[in-house]
């Protein structure tokens, strides 16, 4: 460990990851007047997760009025929803026009952190270069950066394509093939549309049938002048957060919108068989609900099959499911990511050489999803329970990234050097939060990502975004201990 006090770090701050939440870091640093930063990226290039999401038909299921920074909006939008292209573009610009890349070091891959102490500062082990220390440690790593693989036996066997959605494998040519996909997700709402006109046949395999609504996507005309598009903005962003009622406070609210969805179905699937199976039987919202425009069609197509068993085995050139074999070429897996295990691939020792992930044993938890009891001058973007199920994710990391701002400059104020959040209002937060979540519609009895092995919900937020903002916004300082100089 650290041999003195007042040892100079290398950087006043790190920021590890330069997707949507770490450039926003960098940019809300910069305004702030806080120069002494570094950007640690393990990738080639910024962008995060729409950096990394290439697969065919990726976009977003947020309106594009709605996903970009306040401080730095875009209006140049092709579509309501915006593709993928255009939101990595987007990223890219924000990295160039704040001049972030030279903020930033890319092919730098954290994999240890440990807190001195004796030095209040934070040594940064990365995998291939010299040792690196910071007075404070923003983890910008995201959820959704460790893709899912489903555990079949035989599948180290197979002999044609495999690959993950999130890892797309663009020589992979789906023409004239016999393509399996495993998954019927957020991204395999949009994969399968596109590879139903291209393949020979494609074998759908679904453990559960999502809530689908259509998506309603269209051209964007033109760019429309600053203040339309900021009227817009507040639209869209107030008619997601009243859906908020019926995920966060009475999921009966639930069935007006589930009266919709199966309109919606009985419109797009005339078989009555291939209906009954693409109809949910849990409440909707407990699992992601899911838009799309195409989704139906695509499995209406006499080349597409939607198979409902669950998979035995997949051999050399097959996939077996109690329905029978099927012969593949490729299988394609569209199953998401481990969103509940935070943190996992970067060894974290807080005080007293204490492992992060020996706190987290029992599941992930977080002071406003952003500090942790017993790490001092660490911030967490989109951490436990930050996540959304109505409303843009872009809105609660930008409330994080005021929240980490205003207590460094606290920190300052008070000229200390190590800033922590107190164990006990940890626990009153969490409790609270717990108490909450069990009214929630992510907690009546399905099975989904949001939840972690032991059945808790560490991903969503219970409540409104509107909330959570007013609780950032307004820092409760006593819940902290300021120490050093």
């Amino acid at each position: 460990m650290g041999s003195g006090s007042r040892i100079a770090p290398d950087f006043e701050v790190a920021i590890i990851g330069a997707g949507f939440s770490g450039l926003g870091m960098a940019i809300r640093l910069k305004k702030a007047g806080i120069d002494s930063f570094v950007i640690l990226e393990k990738a080639a290039e910024v962008g995060g997760t729409w950096r990394e999401n290439t697969y065919p038909g990726c976009a977003c299921d947020i309106p594009s009025s709605l996903y970009s920074f306040s401080f730095e909006p875009r209006g140049n939008w092709s579509r309501t929803y915006p593709p993928q292209p255009e939101i990595l573009a987007y990223l890219i610009d924000c990295a160039d026009k704040h001049g972030l890349r030279a903020r930033t070091r890319f092919g730098t891959e954290l994999v240890g952190a440990s807190f001195d102490e004796a030095a209040s500062l934070w040594r940064l082990a990365i995998a291939e270069g010299p040792e690196l220390t910071c007075r404070f440690l923003i983890l910008a790593t995201g959820p959704l950066a460790k893709p899912a693989y489903p555990k079949l036996p035989g599948l180290d066997r197979f002999e044609g394509a495999a690959f993950h959605s999130a890892e797309w494998d663009h020589a992979f040519d789906p023409t004239g093939k016999r393509v399996a996909v495993i998954g019927t997700g957020a991204s395999a709402i949009q994969f399968v549309p596109q590879l139903a006109p291209q393949a020979a046949s494609l074998h759908v395999y679904q453990r559960t049938p999502p809530w689908v609504l259509p998506k309603a996507d269209a051209p964007v005309a033109r760019q429309a002048p600053s203040w339309r598009r900021w009227l817009a903005r507040q639209k869209a962003f107030w008619g997601h957060e009243m859906t908020g009622a019926g995920f966060a406070v009475e999921p009966r609210l639930m069935a007006l919108v589930e009266r919709q969805a199966r309109e919606y179905l009985h419109a797009q699937i005339a078989d009555p068989d291939l209906r009954m199976r693409l109809s949910p039987d849990y409440r909707l919202g407990c699992k992601r609900v899911l838009i799309s425009d195409d989704y139906y069609p695509a499995l209406d197509r006499p080349n597409v099959e939607l198979i409902t068993s669950p998979i035995a085995e997949v051999r050399a050139r097959s996939v077996i499911a109690a329905g029978g074999e099927r012969e593949v070429d490729a299988i394609i897996f569209g199953t998401g990511f481990r969103a509940t295990d935070f943190l996992d691939s970067i060894r974290i020792a807080g005080r007293g050489g204490n492992a992060l992930g020996d706190a987290w044993r029992d599941g992930a938890e977080a002071y406003l999803g952003t500090a942790v009891a017993g790490y001092p001058n660490m911030f967490l973007l989109v951490g436990p329970n930050t996540g959304l199920g109505h409303n843009s994710l872009v809105f609660m990391i930008e409330a994080q990234l005021d929240h980490v701002v205003r207590c460094l400059a606290e920190t300052r104020r008070r000229g200390a050097s190590v800033l922590e959040v107190d164990g006990a209002a940890q626990i009153r937060f969490n409790e609270r939060l717990r108490r909450r979540m069990r009214r929630t519609v992510w907690m009546t009895g399905c099975k989904s990502w949001y939840l972690d092995r032991n059945g808790r919900n560490t991903t969503l937020w219970p409540g409104f975004a509107v909330e959570y903002w007013w609780r950032t916004s307004r820092p409760r300082f006593s819940d902290y201990r300021f120490a050093g100089g």
